[in-house]
């Protein structure tokens, strides 16, 4: 599993949002330039974040993105779900093979011959397993958690160690 560098520069873009102290919005030409990538790239990214209420769009010369709420509430999974989509990460397309119904959890015999391909794939359970608990993780980690790590590795007490 891999996610695209859409989300890289998403995540990116939103930590330099959230860093950002001297005013409240930033444009998409200094965003581009701080990221190493282009505007209208960019502007795609941007858009799609502002769709899922991620961020604002402020009209005018001075316009620019700012965050759409606090930092601590913007979680990496909601992040990564409005620039790679929703979709379940794995999908058993197994279903009606020999292999899948000597695997397949029945409650008795009878229903495995009239119903070929029935019953829970255990392949899935395991990688929809896997795929919670990323969810969770990913949940439990914000743009500011990502702030508030990089202030504790930058403290003078950090760099005396």
């Amino acid at each position: 599993m891999q996610f695209s560098k859409s989300t890289d520069y998403a995540l990116h873009a939103l930590i330099h949002l959230a860093h950002s102290e001297r005013r409240n919005n930033i444009g998409i030409k200094e965003l581009s330039a701080m990221l190493g990538v282009s505007e209208s790239y960019l502007s795609k990214i941007m858009s799609k974040l502002r769709q899922d209420g991620i961020v604002h769009a402020v009209p005018g010369v001075n316009g620019g993105y700012e965050l759409a709420r606090p930092a601590g509430e913007i979680t990496f999974l909601e992040v990564i779900q409005a620039i790679e989509g929703r979709q379940q990460l794995f999908e058993c397309s197994n279903l009606n093979s020999q292999q899948h119904r000597l695997l397949a959890q029945e409650k008795g015999a009878e229903r495995i011959r009239n119903r070929p391909g029935s019953g829970e794939c255990l392949v899935k359970k395991v990688m929809n397993g896997a795929e919670q608990h990323l969810h969770q993780y990913l949940r439990e980690h914000t743009i500011q958690s990502v702030l508030d790590e990089a202030a504790k590795n930058c403290s003078p007490a950090a760099n005396k160690k």
